[in-house]
């Protein structure tokens, strides 16, 4: 099967979005305390990231096998995941090597894709009260 996940994260929280063929399942969690206000937009999405392929896995959208076309709305991102380069942050380091577990574990087929911000499904959901 094959999904899109798009997802999105800032200072207060997560949300995702996965697609599949015409379906789609939001989510959205407000940060756990350790985080709130303590890590980056950036750091966030890896947050949202690493807990949308979990939640997607746990709740069975993906399984095993599936091919997931991760949506990257941040050039950075797209940099560091599409290329498998080192990023120079000590967290971001840290979540990737987590959602690098996940892909390898699930034997996932992932694909990343650079997109334009307007396009993204998930930022909409951190918004909504």
């Amino acid at each position: 099967m094959e999904h899109e996940l798009f997802f999105d994260g800032n200072t207060k929280g997560i949300s995702w979005t996965i697609k599949t063929g015409e379906s789609k399942v939001k989510q959205k969690r407000e940060h756990t305390e350790m985080y709130v206000d303590r890590v980056t937009d950036e750091q966030s999405k890896y947050i949202a990231l690493h807990v949308g392929i979990f939640w997607g896995i746990g709740t069975f959208h993906i399984k095993n096998g599936d091919t997931v076309n991760v949506m990257l709305d941040l050039k950075s991102m797209y940099n560091h995941l599409a290329n498998n380069s080192k990023s120079l942050d000590d967290f971001i380091e840290a979540r990737t090597d987590f959602i690098n577990q996940l892909i390898a574990q699930r034997k996932l087929d992932i694909h990343y894709y650079q997109i334009d911000s307007k396009k993204n499904l998930a930022p909409s959901l951190l918004s909504i009260g």
